[in-house]
């Protein structure tokens, strides 16, 4: 069951979700289909736990407020900014994440003044041993994603307790695994164009073949028709024959 105090949680994550997202887009780098995607699970989350709470205290002080981030949140993720936007992604619901938002907030101008407009560097998340925290959030963080991923049966992300390093080297692999799967398929791809026209060539042979089979079978028609021709021509010689021999037997013996 969500509580206030989740939902500004969560609120946070998505800020800082949202902020990483708006660095990346400074450093002119490619869209990541993930993280816009976990960012879109967030806000869905959000709305869907906003609404529950709604329905069991509808008179609850803090229902404006979140309803207010949720839907300036929305906006900023929807490239709908505004003034009030901005100002909501930089203000942290809890005071403990000032530092994080703070860093979050001016890493991206700093990496930009120090790199060369030709370079790109992708940095993934900070390392989780430098979040603040505490535990009674991290319960509530736990409790609100948990009930939310179960009902959909979302695979857990592997990356959670990951490091930068560890996030990059593992993104680098499922980048070395997708291009491996990538030459095997044209590698396949092409055992199958080979084929294909090693089939064309038999099929066109076998089509001279059968038309060749077609040429003898007509000329043996021909030869088969000619030979019952004189076949009937001779059958008609042996029967005058044989009726001139009955005629000179009846006249033989008439004479006598």
């Amino acid at each position: 069951m969500s509580n206030p105090s989740q939902l500004l949680l969560l609120a946070d994550h998505i800020k800082l979700s949202l902020l990483e997202r708006q660095r990346a887009q400074s450093l002119n780098l490619e869209p990541n289909p993930t993280q816009d995607s976990n960012i879109s699970r967030s806000l869905e989350s959000f709305r869907e736990s906003l609404e529950s709470f709604e329905s069991r205290s509808p008179d609850d002080a803090s229902i404006s407020d979140l309803r207010s981030q949720y839907n300036e949140l929305f906006k900023q993720f929807h490239g709908e900014g505004s003034s009030t936007a901005d100002a909501t992604l930089s203000k942290p619901n809890d005071p403990t994440l000032q530092d994080d938002f703070i860093h979050a907030r001016t890493r991206s101008s700093q990496e930009n003044a120090g790199r060369p407009s030709n370079q790109k560097n992708v940095r993934f998340r900070d390392n989780p041993s430098q979040e603040s925290l505490g535990a009674d959030d991290e319960a509530n963080r736990a409790a609100l994603f948990q009930e939310r991923y179960r009902d959909e049966e979302q695979p857990p992300d592997p990356t959670v307790e990951m490091s930068n390093q560890q996030v990059h080297e593992y993104h680098s692999q499922v980048m070395r695994d997708q291009d491996d799967q990538l030459d095997r398929l044209g590698e396949s791809i092409g055992r199958q164009r080979y084929l294909g026209m090693q089939i064309s060539d038999e099929l066109e042979g076998q089509v001279a073949l059968l038309d060749e089979v077609d040429r003898g079978v007509d000329r043996h028609q021909s030869r088969l028709d000619g030979a019952k021709r004189r076949l009937q021509g001779a059958n008609w010689g042996m029967t005058t024959i044989i009726v001139l021999i009955v005629i000179l037997v009846l006249l033989i013996v008439i004479l006598k």
